[in-house]
C-alpha cells in the first residue's frame, strides 16, 4: 500500500512493537537501530555460538525476550531494516545516519524515536579506575559477551536494576562481594503499597532479595560509597553503613548504577519541549499518551520518553504505531488502540512507587568531594564546579548547567554530558541554593554520539 514514510529508531521492545504495527497495517518503515539484531539493552542477544540457554541469559524474563527476537527476525524482510546504524542527527523531515563508515540522510514524513534509557551515575572517588562498570555495561559484558567484567564484583547504587545485576552475576558463578544499596529499608518499605498494583514484578523483585541474601552475598541498605580503591584498577571499595561504620571489601570490579534517565537527545534535536519530572528527577520529553509530540511527525515510545521499563515499552510503541496511522488517514482498530491505552493508563502510579521506592541519591551527588572527577571526559572535578557557581555573584557566571559547560567545559568531551549531566546538576543546585529544576539540562547536539571526522568531512 501506499503511505508515509516511516522511520522507526530503535529496536528494543518499543521498536519493534512499533514496526510490527506498521508492517502489519501494510507499510514497509525504514527501521534503524545500532546493535546488529533486534532486541535492545534488556534482551541483548548473546555473541553467536554461546552455549547458554535464554533463561540463563534473562531469567523470568526469557519467554519475553524470545517474543521480542522472534518478533524482529518476522519483521526484518518486511521493513528496510538497517543495524549496525547509528542515527546521530535529526532535521525536519531528515535523519542523519553513520553506517560502516558513511552518512546517509534518510528522508521520513513521520519518525518514531525509541531510543531506550541509560543509566545516572554518582561520582564516587576512584570511579574512573579501569575496572569500574556501569550496570547496564555489567549487564552488556554477561548477556552479549558470556564474561564477568571480574571475579569478585561488588554492586553498587540503587534501583531494581543494581539486584538484579548482582543475582544475574551470582547466577553465572561470579562471586558477589557486595550488594549496597544507598536507599534505606524503611523507604522501599513506604512504596511497597504503590508496588503491590504489580504483584508479579513485586513478587520478582523479592524473589532476587532473597536469592541474593539466602547465598549469603554482604548486603548494605541504607549504606554510601565512600571510596574506590586502586593503583592501575580498583581493588577494593570503601563504604559507610546506615550506622556510620565504615568498611573495606575486596573486590577486582564494581558495577555502579543509580536509577535510569531516558535517552533523549535525538527528541531534543527534534525540537520536542521538556519538562522537569519532580518524581524521576528527569528531564522528560513532552508527548502525549499515544507518543505524538508537539513536534508534528514526530513520536516517542519506550523509555526515551520517560522511564517505564520493558512491558510499558512494548505498551507505548505498539500505540505510537498506531498514532502515526490514525493521523495518516490509515484505517486503524479502535478496539486494540482502547486496550492499549487502557493498559498504558495503568502504568504511570507503578513507575511513581518505583521511583519512590528507588530515589536517585540526590543528596550523595550534590555532595561529591572537590577533588572527585565528574566528568571524566574533560577531567571536571566538583570543585570546579562549585567554583563555577561561586563565580556568579562576582561575574555573573554560572547560574545554569549550560553557563557551567561554558566556564568548565562539563558535558563538552565525547559522551556530551549523557552520564556527568545529572550529578553536575546537582552538584550546580547545592553550590547555588535553588532547586534542580532551577539549573536546568544541558542542551543536545549533533552528533548524538561520536562519529569519525573523516566521514563527515567527506560528504
Amino acid at each position: 500500500m501506499t503511505g508515509p514514510t516511516v522511520v522507526v529508531v530503535g529496536a528494543g521492545p518499543a521498536g519493534t512493537r512499533a514496526v510490527e504495527v506498521l508492517v502489519r497495517a501494510g507499510l514497509r518503515p525504514v527501521w534503524i537501530d545500532e546493535a546488529p539484531a533486534n532486541g535492545g539493552r534488556i534482551y541483548q542477544r548473546p555473541v553467536a555460538g554461546t552455549t547458554r540457554s535464554s533463561r540463563d541469559l534473562y531469567g523470568t524474563e526469557a519467554a519475553k525476550a524470545e517474543s521480542i527476537h522472534a518478533g524482529g527476525e518476522r519483521l526484518y524482510a518486511a521493513c528496510d531494516w538497517r543495524p549496525g546504524t547509528l542515527a546521530w542527527n535529526i532535521r525536519p523531515g531528515m535523519l542523519d545516519t553513520f553506517h560502516a563508515g558513511r552518512h546517509e540522510a534518510v528522508a521520513f514524513d513521520r519518525a518514531i524515536l525509541c531510543t531506550g534509557a541509560m543509566e545516572r551515575i554518582v561520582p564516587v572517588p576512584g570511579w574512573t579506575l579501569p575496572g569500574v562498570f556501569t550496570l547496564g555495561a555489567a549487564q552488556i559484558a554477561l548477556k552479549a559477551q558470556g564474561v564477568a567484567i571480574g571475579s569478585r564484583v561488588a554492586f553498587i547504587g540503587t534501583g531494581p536494576l543494581l539486584w538484579l545485576t548482582a543475582a544475574q552475576y551470582l547466577k553465572a558463578g561470579a562471586t558477589v562481594a557486595l550488594v549496597l544499596d544507598t536507599t534505606p529499608l524503611r523507604t522501599k518499605a513506604r512504596a511497597a503499597a504503590g508496588l503491590f498494583a504489580d504483584p508479579v514484578t513485586f513478587a520478582k523483585g523479592l524473589a532476587l532479595v532473597a536469592r541474593l541474601r539466602l547465598a549469603g552475598v554482604r548486603v548494605l541498605e541504607g549504606g554510601v560509597p565512600v571510596a574506590f580503591e586502586g593503583t592501575d584498577a580498583v581493588e577494593a571499595v570503601r563504604v559507610r553503613d546506615r550506622r556510620g561504620r565504615e568498611q573495606r571489601i575486596a573486590c577486582d570490579a564494581v558495577g555502579l548504577g543509580f536509577g535510569l534517565k531516558p535517552e533523549s537527545q535525538l527528541a531534543d534535536l527534534a525540537g520536542v519541549p521538556f519538562r522537569f519530572d519532580a518524581i524521576e528527577r528527569n528531564w522528560i520529553p513532552e508527548r502525549d499518551s499515544a507518543g505524538r509530540t508537539p513536534v508534528q511527525g514526530v513520536y516517542l515510545a519506550g523509555d526515551g520518553a520517560g522511564i517505564g521499563g520493558a512491558d510499558a515499552a512494548e505498551l507505548a510503541g505498539a500505540r505510537a504505531a498506531w498514532a502515526v496511522l490514525e493521523d495518516a488517514g490509515v484505517a486503524s482498530d479502535a478496539a486494540e488502540i482502547a486496550r492499549l491505552d487502557r493498559a498504558l493508563a495503568r502504568l504511570p502510579h507503578v513507575r511513581a512507587a518505583l521511583e519512590r521506592a528507588f530515589p536517585y541519591p540526590s543528596a550523595l551527588a550534590a555532595r561529591v568531594p572537590d577533588a572527585t572527577i565528574v566528568c571524566r571526559c574533560e577531567a571536571i572535578t566538583a570543585g570546579e564546579l562549585r567554583a563555577a557557581a561561586r563565580a556568579r555573584h562576582v561575574t555573573g557566571g554560572a547560574a545554569e548547567v549550560n553557563r557551567a559547560k561554558a566556564f568548565t567545559r562539563i558535558g563538552m568531551g565525547r559522551c556530551q554530558g549523557r552520564v556527568c549531566g545529572p550529578p553536575a546538576a546537582e552538584i550546580l543546585a547545592d553550590a547555588l541554593g535553588c532547586d534542580i529544576a532551577a539549573v536546568g539540562r544541558l542542551r543536545g547536539q549533533p552528533p548524538v554520539k561520536p562519529i569519525p571526522i573523516l566521514a563527515e568531512a567527506a560528504e
